[in-house]
């Protein structure tokens, strides 16, 4: 009797090693899989780092006839949308500039000044964190545009046809500056830039999809 006992036992505490091992295996793979899932959502939401290709780019802006396409400046969460009760016409709704975003909306008005860019337009997002990106960069008189929002149904792209036509057909001789959001620009040229980050564009009216990125200009 004692020796089935001892057995018994010996069997126990093996069954509860490999049961052991087996559930650090599976909570290793668990993680794992948890690990991928997260850096495939990061991949798809989080904007791409920002590049700067701006040499280029502000030559580009100097010389005339292009576009300045333009996420407004910092608006903490960063990403993400605005919160519940948004509305449109009260921006206490809303996501709105830090003291970050409204001192990189008047840098980039200093840039644009500095580097002699020439504005003969400006057309913001009706939304409050684009409109007030637009006027503290005080290169030109702000109207809003329902084109530069973020479509609401992705199956009818009305927003970006608009869009695209506005961009395709600017032809100067100044610049055409756009301050609009992540959402709207991704669809257009296919990437999320960063907050208070410039994409110039040059219109190819008649080439798909319209627009060529000529460079990208980091945020100040």
């Amino acid at each position: 009797m004692t020796l089935k006992v001892r057995i018994a036992r010996i069997g126990d505490s093996h069954a509860i090693r490999v049961a052991k091992v087996s559930g650090q295996l599976v909570m290793r793979q668990f993680f794992s899989w948890c690990a991928l899932i997260v850096l495939a959502i990061s991949l798809i939401v989080m904007p791409m780092a920002a590049a700067d290709d701006s040499p280029d780019a502000w030559a580009a802006l100097a010389s005339g006839g292009h576009v300045a396409l333009i996420r407004h400046g910092n608006a903490p969460p960063g990403y993400g949308g605005d919160p519940p009760g948004f509305r449109l016409d009260d921006c206490a709704t809303q996501r709105n500039l830090d003291d970050k975003g409204r001192a990189q909306a008047r840098a980039l008005g200093e840039a644009f000044r500095s580097h002699g860019v020439r504005v003969d337009r400006i057309a913001s997002s009706p939304v409050c964190r684009c409109v007030d990106t637009a006027a503290l960069m005080a290169v030109g008189r702000v109207e809003n545009s329902l084109a530069l929002l973020p479509d609401r149904d992705p199956g009818a792209r009305v927003r970006l046809r608009e869009l695209r036509e506005m961009v395709a057909n600017w032809r100067g001789p100044g610049t055409l500056v756009l301050v609009t959001h992540g959402f709207t620009i991704q669809p257009l040229i296919g990437m999320i830039p960063d907050q208070a980050e410039v994409v110039v564009l040059k219109p190819t009216p008649g080439i798909e999809p319209g627009v060529h990125v000529v460079g990208r200009i980091a945020p100040p």
